[in-house]
């Protein structure tokens, strides 16, 4: 992944060295079912799971985790979170098209992930992106609550209405691929 900017934001493939602070905005994003520092560390090291930062004015304003399976047709995203200070400000956008971009490299059909029902501004954030809810987890996360699950379609519409052209290779068409909502 290169660095690239979109409106003031520097994305780019977090480092070890932004550990700290990746760290602790899961911390301050999270009450419960937070990533460790250790699975942080892990993920940054991992190929398969790279995380995506997202700087501004060289201080870390947000970043996305992904994992990517070699069999999947979608890439995860595992989490995602802004710290408060720069919400508004387009960091969630920035690192969904990020994600986005990561998994049309990838060759991959589809986005994929799950939000805690009551995230009403994450919620929000996925649906104006593209992102249609699916499903969902019933007592998903710790403290019971649901998780709703949502995904992002790569492939464009045209193709998944026809079905006259095969998905690129090594990607697998999508299960009910058009589902309204």
């Amino acid at each position: 992944m290169s660095n690239w900017r979109h409106s003031g934001i520097v994305v780019r493939e977090a480092r070890l060295r932004d550990l700290d602070a990746i760290a602790r905005l899961e911390n301050e994003s999270f009450e419960t079912d937070r990533v460790s520092r250790r699975s942080l560390r892990e993920f940054l090291r991992a190929a398969h799971r790279p995380v995506i930062a997202a700087i501004i004015d060289d201080e870390l304003a947000g970043y996305a985790l992904v994992s990517l399976r070699k069999t999947s047709r979608a890439v995860r995203i595992y989490s995602l979170a802004v710290d408060a200070r720069f919400a508004r400000r387009g960091v969630g956008r920035a690192l969904l098209m990020a994600c986005e971009a990561y998994a049309r490299r990838h060759r991959r059909a589809a986005l994929t992930l799950e939000v805690r029902y009551d995230n009403s501004s994450a919620i929000a954030l996925y649906e104006s992106s593209g992102f249609r809810q699916f499903g969902e987890h019933a007592r998903y996360y710790a403290d019971g609550a649901t998780a709703l699950r949502y995904e992002k379609s790569l492939i464009p519409a045209s193709r998944r209405e026809t079905g006259n052209n095969p998905p690129p290779e090594g990607v697998r068409p999508l299960r009910g691929a058009s589902r309204p909502r």
